[in-house]
């Protein structure tokens, strides 16, 4: 098409392709090239001050369109009883949009005056303006159990499995929801206390036996007690919240932010941008934006929002489910970056050099507008040359550039060189009955390398703001192993024929050096579990005593608000430090941010525990039905009791005891990292290849108990032969070691 499309024809083109809006995308359908241009330009600005469209950097966008990802208000029903809603963000001047939801049969029942959070598709010819599916009802809040169902003959009873609740709830028969008598049950409280003194409670789901996989996380957060019901005025404080305004902020709409997350996420608190550095005076240097969510104007100080949050310290993640820190109304709706929607944030500008170091930054309280909501593996399939519709638009002013920053980052982290540890992440798959699928490695692409080093700068900048402005902060702090554990690490080292240099400050780089030595050989995994349990537990502080890991002298938690509290801390002195308003630190604040500290390190340590019992027991489900089935697998820790194992296929732990070796002795060596058996010498030693036969699984448990079959290939050898009641020859077992530890103990002082 050679002549000049009308404006009517450009508008339909825009509606009709959200994704392809540039001028050069809207060039390339009309076919209008050269001096044409130029003609097109004067249109666009023409239709951008009719009000018809908006600009956003290098692309347009209509103002009268609802975001793909909206909050919705029930409110009424059509003559046929179908279910319409209003949307509570209409930014548009025109008639605001109706909207009608489209039920599927697992969405639960809702009513007028409802708030949801919905995914949008547009309509044309209908009496509505958009299709809404229901992603999750916000601001509900009945109290939930979970127990074992016990069937009566008026119904039954809950019988909670939280030992410090040992009132039973009453089912009415109309609501068992077909529960059998055993079964664990998630129930909600559907009435007031009956003639029994028992709550009324409606049966939502069926978990089925209490050792079955979907039960695994509900216990798990009761056993370790997570929080994971918020109180009636957390809930009530949450929904009166209103998206903030431009007042007070910076306007950062314009600018291209986008967010880049697994494709699973539930929310999105951080997003980025970068373009080269215009400066002169930084040849080849790049600029990078990074916004994160400004949970801070949501949840202010003193508020129950705010005890709520420092009450669960964080969000706990299982496989199956989320257990936020912050209600829904704010996680997954106000402080999630949504695309095409305006968010409070606070942004930090930062400059690096062509060598990827960072040679000034500031921070400001914006108001911005993501660009587009974009996952791991989408980014880096565009940048490896397949962009999918919605990255190709991005590619040259986005995602090269962000790839661009990333390699001098990269640089930077190099020379820097944090602990470089190789080990795979787990990711169990569940099917929606919560049964798993499988257990997958996830794979770490550049895109996520990309998002983390972006992410580790703006942390460090933060730090080193308050430190400028003498402001109280909280530091991530992660001290240097101790002497006794780098001696540890020391003999598993020389266990495997690797040293690890002594008597100078240990680096990080000492730490890499025997990781790369390691990096080829049969011991590359039990030398990087070994490095890992030689670390000390990363915590929170209102002093700094460094990174060690991530070789930083200052470091602080700013990126993840949503799911942290000690970044809501930090974000609070910023917005002290830098005057931007009244809900920042207070003074009561300040003087307990030893006591928050140890709170929130304490509760993040207790999801990591229930995170990892609820993966062991997930994997002990998964291998049940293959019980008496052999695997291959590494050994990966020595104790007295036995020798643990990492299978390949799963990445699981179980455990060999020794009395399933046989009757003979075996010594064990703690320096070493062996045990020895008294008759036949058998070794068992870190870093072994071994197949063994699964002989239990138990899902309740999540332990794993394994036979071994063979060793480095070779057949496990039969035990000795002496009867039941001869003692073991443990003194010549004994000596023998004690020879052998003399003769390592003289040729290390040798070295």
């Amino acid at each position: 098409m050679s002549q000049m499309p009308s404006k009517d024809e450009i508008l339909q083109w825009i509606s009709d392709n959200p994704t392809l809006t540039s001028k050069r995308d809207i060039a390339k359908a009309f076919g209008i090239k050269g001096a044409a241009r130029i003609d097109l330009k004067r249109v666009l600005k023409e239709l951008e001050a009719e009000g018809h469209l908006e600009k956003r950097k290098k692309t347009y966008r209509d103002p009268e369109k609802l975001p793909p990802v909206s909050v919705l208000q029930v409110s009424g029903q059509t003559s046929d009883g179908e279910l319409l809603a209003k949307p509570l963000e209409w930014h548009g001047e025109g008639v605001e949009p109706v909207v009608l939801l489209i039920p599927r049969a697992s969405d639960p029942a809702l009513g007028e005056g409802d708030r949801i959070l919905a995914r949008l598709q547009e309509v044309k010819g209908e009496d509505h303006h958009y299709d809404a599916r229901l992603i999750r009802r916000i601001g509900t809040n009945p109290r939930k159990v979970l127990g074992i169902f016990r069937k009566r003959e008026e119904g039954g009873r809950i019988v909670p499995i939280d030992k410090g609740d040992g009132k039973e709830w009453h089912v009415p028969s109309d609501a068992t929801g077909g529960a059998k008598d055993g079964e664990l049950v998630e129930a909600e409280q559907s009435g007031p206390k009956g003639r029994m003194g028992l709550p009324r409670a409606r049966i939502l789901e069926r978990l089925g036996d209490p050792s079955a996989p979907k039960a695994v996380s509900l216990i798990a957060i009761h056993q370790h007690g997570i929080p994971d019901e918020f109180p009636d005025d957390v809930i009530a404080e949450a929904d009166r919240m209103k998206p903030a305004g431009l007042k007070g902020r910076e306007d950062l709409r314009d600018l291209p932010l986008v967010t880049i997350d697994p494709w699973d996420a539930r929310d999105h608190d951080d997003a980025v941008w970068a373009h080269a550095d215009d400066d002169p005076k930084n040849d080849g240097g790049h600029v990078i934006w990074v916004a994160i969510a400004d949970v801070a104007h949501y949840v202010t100080p003193g508020s129950a929002l705010d005890g709520e949050a420092r009450k669960r310290g964080n969000s706990s993640y299982f496989p199956d489910r989320v257990v936020p820190m912050l209600p829904d109304r704010l996680s997954g709706d106000l402080c999630s970056l949504h695309e095409g929607v305006p968010r409070a944030c606070l942004a930090l500008r930062m400059q690096i050099n062509a060598q990827g170091d960072k040679i000034g930054h500031y921070f400001v309280r914006g108001l911005m507008r993501s660009a587009a909501s974009l996952n791991y593996q989408q980014v880096q399939a565009a940048i490896d040359g397949a962009p999918d519709d919605k990255c190709g638009p991005l590619m040259e002013d986005v995602i090269r550039p962000l790839y661009a920053a990333y390699a001098a980052l990269e640089s930077a982290r190099k020379r820097r060189q944090p602990l470089n540890l190789d080990l795979p992440e787990r990711k169990v798959v569940l099917s929606d009955e919560g049964k798993v699928l499988s257990v997958n490695f996830t794979e770490r692409l550049d895109a996520h390398k990309l998002i983390e080093e972006c992410m580790v700068l703006a942390n460090v900048a933060a730090a080193e703001t308050l430190i400028a402005k003498k402001s109280p902060l909280l530091f991530r702090v992660h001290e240097e192993p101790s002497p006794e554990k780098l001696e540890t690490l020391r003999d598993v080292a020389e266990a495997a024929g690797l040293t690890l240099a002594k008597g100078q400050v240990l680096k990080t780089a000492h730490l890499n050096a025997l990781l790369n030595a390691a990096g080829d050989t049969d011991h590359a995994e039990v030398i990087n579990i070994s490095t890992l349990r030689a670390m000390t537990q990363a915590y929170y502080a209102p002093s700094n005593f460094g990174h060690f890991g991530l070789a930083l002298q200052a470091y602080a938690h700013f990126t993840s608000p949503i799911r942290r509290y000690a970044d809501l801390v930090v974000h609070r002195a910023l917005i002290s430090a830098h005057g931007w308003g009244d809900d920042g630190l207070r003074p009561q604040d300040i003087e307990r941010l030893d006591n928050t500290a140890q709170h929130i390190s304490d509760t993040e340590r207790r999801s990591m525990t229930a995170e990892r019992d609820t993966n062991d027991r997930y994997l002990a489900a998964f291998l049940s039905e293959r019980v008496g089935e052999e695997f291959t697998g590494r050994i990966n820790g020595i104790a007295k009791f036995g020798a643990f194992v990492r299978l390949d296929e799963t990445g699981a732990d179980g455990l060999i005891p020794v009395r399933s070796l046989g009757r003979e002795f075996f010594h064990f060596d703690r320096d070493a990292g062996t045990l020895m058996g008294s008759d036949t010498g058998l070794t068992i030693a870190l870093g072994q290849r071994v197949t063994v036969k699964l002989s239990q699984a138990a899902p309740v448990t999540g332990g794993i108990a394994l036979e071994l079959v063979s060793i480095d290939g070779k057949t496990l050898p039969k035990g000795g032969s002496r009867g039941r009641g001869s003692p073991p020859r443990r003194k010549q077992a004994q000596a023998k070691h004690k020879a052998a530890k003399t003769k390592r103990k003289i040729e290390r002082k040798r070295r």
